[in-house]
């Protein structure tokens, strides 16, 4: 049942408002032909369109079998097109360039419906009003009536519970009109038919019910319908299905349009490809050169090294599983259910699985051994090793605050200090530390009590007495002051504008904690940040000292003869920072990049040198947290616990012994925790578990002291199961190595990173060489794998390249402008060629989403057409364009080449910006207002 309550309409223009529809109140019922009578402006036609979802009202409500519809979206009014109304209109509004068979189909398409099906229910409604000999027939080769009989079976071919007709017999004649009057009669069996006429004949003949408009009141009813309003439920809100219209239907639509204009489509296609062909030949001409530049290379690289972390990227196996998951395969299912697309799973277990641990202890002994075969192709500055080193470092800033470099004030993790330089600097983090972040997370080795990310150890030189590298001091100068000498002395490295990240100089004690923390409240609250421009005297930096802190000393032996952590701490930081446990460090210079300097690669923002090394690992060796952990390899001293106990004995007294350590609050927030996850099991089981026990109803009323001693009186007698969930849920301690390696301590023959150094691309190739044989000797957990980024180095680029880069670029540049407005503009014309169809296809449920799709596959189609004109261009341009390149760069060493892959990419290229430039017209198509747009001719 259909009741229109209070129904009113108006059209403003300028200052003159229209009253389509005044307080207009009409019940229909399921099954009965309804004929609207009136004059022009009546109303008739609005009362349709908002009947059948076109139009919207303004006030009042629509309520269909019981739903209102006064909260409906866009999306809402869509699917109630698509499954409850079906339009005939007096123009017919058949999409001309598809045939009558898939302007029937469109409907169902739009509800999802599958290929097979919609083809057999769409014949099976041409045959029902006699056209199933006439189905692949284009609309202009059918008469009138036949035309109409087709917006008929298009309106049935859904099953809708309303037909609506608009003039149905407007454009026809007599005979015709007949026709089609007895054949919406007959529909009116078993759905309701509403027609809006202007011939009272037909619609005393052929309605059951005529309702008479005019003035946008209802001026007659020849068959009223009243509902016993006590009898009515109020309406409620709910949707009618959904509406989706697939892709392949947007493409085939416009590709029935792009094939009608086939010229305009070819000459759009060949403009748009000028600038891919620009692309391509940038691409063609840089392939050359960069392996022209390659072998220049293999002649004058040096100093670049072969890095080999204990843990690194597969890239190699992780671009073999993206290549496997790119492959196009049969899903090995159907369309008839929805199926889980496990993808992102497979994706997150080729990243992790591409981790590569590496035995680089192993590795150390081949590589010290002077017999290898690596030995003969290291350059002069040899092999170096880098150790994972935990410490932390405080000083007092200006207002004698305490501050740590792990993040300016204490608790700040020294994750959060590098999030933090992100966010406040970014100059100086570098795509290995945001990687090596990453890696920790996957791995999750995240590192604790790490050293601060702005503090990095300076390459030293070959001889044990030269602390640092010839490879730093030619390419960085001293500002002020001097090179480290010794141990206890650092250096602050500047960029090339003499720029130190600003939390750097915060974290180590330059500048006032106190107006750090007024910009992080800032920031925390929203506003914008202004910070004026900050500068420190040579004399202030230089000489100003720190207190470095191991991480085995920020473990302090507590009453109870277990090691606390307590780095977090201000007041216990500060105690030791005055004790003996710290190491005094002095800035002894500011450094910067040299004019001319080829390698700046230090990306800390304080150096120091090895010898402090040393004394880290040697002070951590020999700290008493770390020999009463060697003396005790089973139990924790941190915990006093056992170490991952493989018995449920030992699990189940080192869970009493943790619970009885506990304090009132932390026994009592245990207790809460566990009766909330018994209350949850409970809940999904439907019957109490033994765990339920750990707390009833009342507990959470109880205090702290009472909940404590309820619960230690539950554990007394509590199930063995009980108290092996408390270990695995509270009190499963880390392994040995974890603690050790927490402390800090390091073993000189297990370095957490090895560089090797060559003279030349010549050499390097043959240290890779030399470290796949020992990967073939070695077994596979010994194996090396290594990310070799020296090869993606490009450097002693000649002027000529440039050149040829910058011009072609600036032209590339201009012609992809040109070319994107270009398809812009044809696309707009599309969309004012087809605002009719826009306007049907909206009338049968399709969204704006979807009328954006159809003019978005018609750009992505151009798109296509362009990029593979633009690349068989380009490779046949290549040919004599190889002859111009070898007489003007005087050799034949330099030849153009496009390769299939990159003319992929520039075929997805070309798809990509014609897509963009097509998004405004499309989203112009999508907003057009579907009553508006089936009235345009």
């Amino acid at each position: 049942m259909l009741r229109i309550e209070h129904i009113t309409k108006q059209y403003k223009t300028g200052d003159f408002v229209q009253r389509a529809l005044d307080d207009v109140s009409l019940t229909l019922r399921d099954n009965e032909f309804v004929a609207i009578l009136g004059p022009s402006g009546s109303g008739k036609t609005t009362l349709l369109n908002i009947i059948g979802g076109l139009d919207r009202y303004d006030s009042g409500d629509l309520v269909i079998n019981g739903i209102s519809t006064t909260k409906y979206r866009d999306r809402d009014w869509d699917s109630y097109r698509n499954h409850t109304i079906g339009f005939v209109f007096q123009s017919y509004n058949l999409i001309p360039h598809q045939n009558i068979l898939t302007n029937v189909e469109l409907a169902l398409t739009i509800s999802g419906v599958s290929k097979k099906e919609r083809t057999e229910r769409a014949r099976k409604a041409l045959e029902q009003v006699g056209l199933g000999e006439h189905i692949h027939k284009k609309p202009n080769q059918l008469s009138g009536g036949q035309m109409q009989r087709v917006a008929i079976a298009r309106a049935l071919v859904n099953d809708p519970d309303i037909v609506l007709a608009d003039e149905p017999t407007g454009a026809l004649d007599t005979a015709t009109s007949v026709q089609i009057m007895q054949l919406l009669k007959e529909v009116a069996q078993d759905r309701l038919v509403v027609m809006v006429t202007h011939n009272p004949e037909l619609a005393e003949q052929y309605a059951t019910r005529i309702v008479n408009l005019k003035d946008g009141h209802i001026l007659g009813d020849s068959n009223p319908y009243t509902v016993d309003s006590s009898e009515q439920k109020a309406p409620v809100h709910r949707t009618m299905g959904k509406a989706s219209m697939s892709l392949a239907t947007s493409i085939a639509l416009s590709f029935t349009n792009l094939r009608m204009k086939k010229a305009r489509t070819i000459l759009t296609s060949f403009a748009g490809s000028i600038g891919i062909i620009g692309i391509a030949l940038i691409l063609a001409v840089s392939t050359g050169v960069n392996t022209y530049i390659v072998n220049l290379q293999r002649e004058t690289m040096t100093s670049y090294p072969i890095t080999i972390d204990a843990q690194s990227w597969d890239l190699q196996s992780l671009m073999e599983n993206s290549a496997k998951r790119g492959e196009k395969k049969d899903p090995g299912h159907g369309t008839d259910k929805v199926y889980a697309d496990s993808t992102a799973f497979t994706q997150a277990s080729s990243i992790t699985t591409s981790i590569a641990h590496n035995n680089l202890t192993k590795f150390k002994q081949y590589l010290d051994n002077p017999k290898s075969e690596i030995r003969q192709y290291v350059g002069d500055n040899g092999v170096h090793y880098s150790y994972d080193m935990r410490f932390q470092v405080v000083s007092n800033d200006p207002d004698n605050k305490l501050v740590t470099a792990n993040g300016v004030t204490f608790g700040q993790s020294a994750k959060g200090m590098t999030n933090q330089m992100v966010m406040a600097s970014g100059s100086r983090t570098t795509m290995s530390d945001i990687t090596s972040m990453q890696m920790g997370e996957l791995t999750g080795n995240k590192k604790q009590n790490a050293a601060p990310s702005s503090f990095e150890q300076l390459m030293p030189g070959r001889s044990a007495n030269e602390l640092i590298s010839p490879v730093i001091t030619d390419n960085y100068e001293v500002v002020t002051g001097a090179w480290p000498k010794n141990a206890h002395q650092v250096v602050l490295i500047a960029d090339r504008n003499n720029e130190v990240p600003m939390d750097v100089l915060y974290g180590i004690g330059l500048l006032r904690s106190a107006d750090y923390q007024q910009i992080m409240n800032t920031i925390a609250d929203g506003k914008k940040v202004s910070i004026d421009t900050t500068s420190l005297k040579y004399d202030d930096v230089v000489g100003h000292t720190m207190k470095l802190i191991t991480a085995s000393d920020q473990y302090v032996l507590g009453s109870d003869g277990h090691y606390t952590y307590v780095g977090d701490n201000e007041q216990e930081m500060s105690k030791l920072a005055n004790s003996d446990a710290a190491q005094q460090l002095e800035i002894a210079g500011v450094i910067r990049p040299k004019a001319d300097a080829k390698t700046t690669m230090l990306t800390g923002s304080v150096g120091y040198t090895s010898a402090l090394t040393d004394v880290i690992i040697d002070r951590t060796a020999q700290s008493a947290p770390v020999q009463a952990q060697e003396a005790s390899k089973d139990v924790s001293v941190i915990t006093g616990l056992t170490f991952s106990p493989s018995d449920d004995a030992t699990k189940i007294a080192d869970a009493r012994q943790y619970v009885a350590g506990l304090g009132v609050s932390e026994k009592a927030n245990m207790a809460k925790s566990l009766m909330t996850q018994a209350a949850a099991a409970q809940g999904a089981t439907g019957s109490a578990g033994e765990s339920s026990a750990a707390g009833s109803g009342a507990m959470p009323a109880l205090s702290e002291d009472q909940i404590a001693s309820q619960f230690d009186a539950y554990l007394a007698t509590a199930d063995n199961q009980v108290l092996l969930q408390i270990y695995d849920r509270y009190v499963s301690t880390g392994t040995y190595d974890d603690t050790l390696a927490d402390f800090g301590l390091v073993d000189r023959n297990a370095p957490s990173e090895i560089r090797i150094y060559t003279d030349s691309f010549e050499a390097k190739d043959k240290v890779s060489d030399a470290i796949k044989a020992y990967n073939d000797k070695a077994s596979e957990p010994d194996r090396i794998v290594y990310v070799d980024y020296v090869g993606a180095l490009m450097s002693s680029v000649t002027t000529i390249v440039n050149v040829i880069t910058y011009v072609l670029i600036a032209f590339v540049s201009v012609s992809l402008v040109v070319s994107s407005i270009m398809i812009g503009i044809i696309t707009y014309i599309s969309v004012l060629e087809r605002t009719k169809e826009i306007g049907i296809l909206r009338a049968m449920g399709a969204s704006k989403r979807n009328i954006a799709q159809v003019f978005n596959a018609e750009t992505g189609m151009i798109g296509l057409c362009a990029g593979l004109i633009g690349v068989g261009v380009t490779w046949l341009l290549l040919l004599p364009g190889n002859a111009l390149l070898h007489s003007l760069m005087g050799n034949t060493e330099v030849n153009a080449v496009l390769e299939p892959l990159p003319a992929l990419i520039l075929v997805v290229l070309s798809v990509i910006l014609t897509l963009i430039g097509g998004i405004i017209p499309a989203g112009q198509a999508s907003r057009k207002d579907p009553a508006t747009a089936l009235r345009t001719e």
